[in-house]
């Protein structure tokens, strides 16, 4: 099960080449009082151990042969009475496959040895102020040692950019996790579109994701989940989750579970009495279309950008048929008079963070889509009260959201099991 960890390590090494790389995990975040929020490791640190405790630091030695070594806390039977259980360095080489592991306490002396002679550290510089000096405090250390013919890194380089890379190209173990948040997230949609009905909060339909995520094994959304009814829909990052539903409205829901460290990241736009009106459905199957569109192009062979301005062309030709907009579909792009109304990008990578890393250009051109990404696909349109906006289109806010993997021959949506379709919606709506 912990090869996959073995087998990235030995891969960063490889593309390391020599030097001496240091990652510690996230730390641990105080709430208020001696209440502390819930652990969320760091997700360089995990996707190279698959190792979920707090106080670790994992150091890789790139040389003939790699060596890579866990810090961690060590086994105490009176904190584990009281915090639960530690796997203690002893457990934690043996489980996860490392060539040594030492008690956290230990860190900064054996550093100071693992430094030495090494041309190069690895590590991600900025990420956080304390482990900066900590680290920088370590090299200085080692450079006072020159008179001894030990010398101290002369090169610093950030661990993330070979890092991000790698992680941009999801490998099966990846994949299988992030295809069971996806299962589960649907699931939380689907019940979600069951649940709603005029007269209820927000909060307790975020209340019915919830408990599917929970019951399924997800403990945690990987993102605060935007429940907007009506004219907060308009608002894009919407997070109080606080108001009432009323009849008429649209209720949109972008939220997703996080389940072995990976994201999934769903967005579904529904009626809150399970009917579309005429107007809504005008404006959801415009965005419906622009989102078939983007998928189609979310393919090997075309670049990121592709999926976006296929996105945008429908959009456009939407937004003047809406009368939202005037003139052709090529004066609109130009002019960007689309963007009163559809104002973000079609899509992120995603991965263990939600809005995951690598790039997405390469020498100032937007890289080719290549099989092994996965990326979101979410076209919306967003349309507030306005003087030159028809009332019957005043705060329908619509955004349809899917996860995308890029395949060798095509693609595969891992989330298409969310109805999205005006009559899907509808008749599991009915059915409730």
């Amino acid at each position: 099960m912990f090869d996959c960890y073995a087998q990235r390590r030995a891969r960063l090494m490889d593309k390391m080449q020599h030097g001496i790389a240091i990652l510690p995990t996230a730390p641990e975040q105080r709430r208020n009082g001696d209440a502390d929020y819930s652990y969320r490791f760091d997700s360089n640190f995990y996707y190279l151990s698959g190792f979920n405790e707090p106080e670790s630091v994992l150091v890789l030695v790139a040389g003939t042969p790699h060596r890579s070594i866990l810090f961690c806390r060590d086994k105490d039977m009176e904190r584990e009475i009281w915090h639960g259980y530690r796997s203690g360095p002893d457990a934690a080489q043996e489980k996860f496959g490392f060539d040594a592991a030492y008690p956290i306490a230990q860190l900064d002396e054996k550093l100071a040895e693992l430094m030495g002679n090494q041309r190069t550290l690895f590590y991600p510089l900025g990420l956080d102020a304390a482990w900066d000096q900590r680290v920088l405090k370590i090299r200085g250390e080692v450079a006072q040692k020159a008179r001894s013919g030990i010398r101290a890194p002369d090169e610093i380089r950030d661990v993330r950019v070979l890092l991000n890379e790698m992680r941009l190209f999801k490998d099966l173990h990846e994949i299988d996790a992030m295809r069971r948040a996806a299962d589960i997230s649907v699931g939380a949609h689907r019940r979600a579109m069951q649940f709603a009905r005029p007269g209820q909060f927000e909060y307790q339909v975020e209340a019915e994701l919830l408990h599917e995520f929970c019951r399924h094994g997800a403990r945690d959304p990987a993102y605060t989940s935007i429940v907007a009814g009506g004219k907060n829909a308009c608002v894009l990052h919407y997070i109080e989750n606080n108001a009432k539903l009323h009849d008429g409205d649209l209720l949109l829901i972008d939220a997703g579970c996080e389940l072995d460290g990976y994201a999934s990241d769903i967005t579904r736009t529904f009626p809150v009495n399970g009917k579309f009106s005429a107007a809504q459905k005008h404006v959801y199957e415009i965005v419906l279309a622009a989102q078939f569109a983007a998928i189609a192009k979310a393919v090997p062979g075309n670049d990121w950008e592709a999926p976006h301005n296929a996105a945008l062309a429908v959009l456009a030709q939407g937004f003047i048929d809406l009368k939202l907009c005037q003139g052709t579909v090529d004066g609109v792009l130009e002019s960007g008079s689309y963007k009163k109304f559809y104002m973000h990008r079609t899509g992120h990578w995603l991965g263990m963070d939600v809005h995951d890393v690598g790039d997405y250009k390469i020498n100032e051109q937007w890289r080719p889509l290549e099989n092994g990404m996965v990326l979101t696909v979410e076209p919306g349109c967003y349309i507030r009260p306005g003087d030159d906006v028809p009332l019957a289109l005043w705060n329908i806010g619509i955004r349809i959201e899917d996860d995308v993997l890029v395949t060798a021959d095509g693609n595969d949506v891992l989330t298409d099991a969310a109805p999205k379709t005006v009559a899907q919606i509808e008749e599991l709506m009915r059915q409730a």
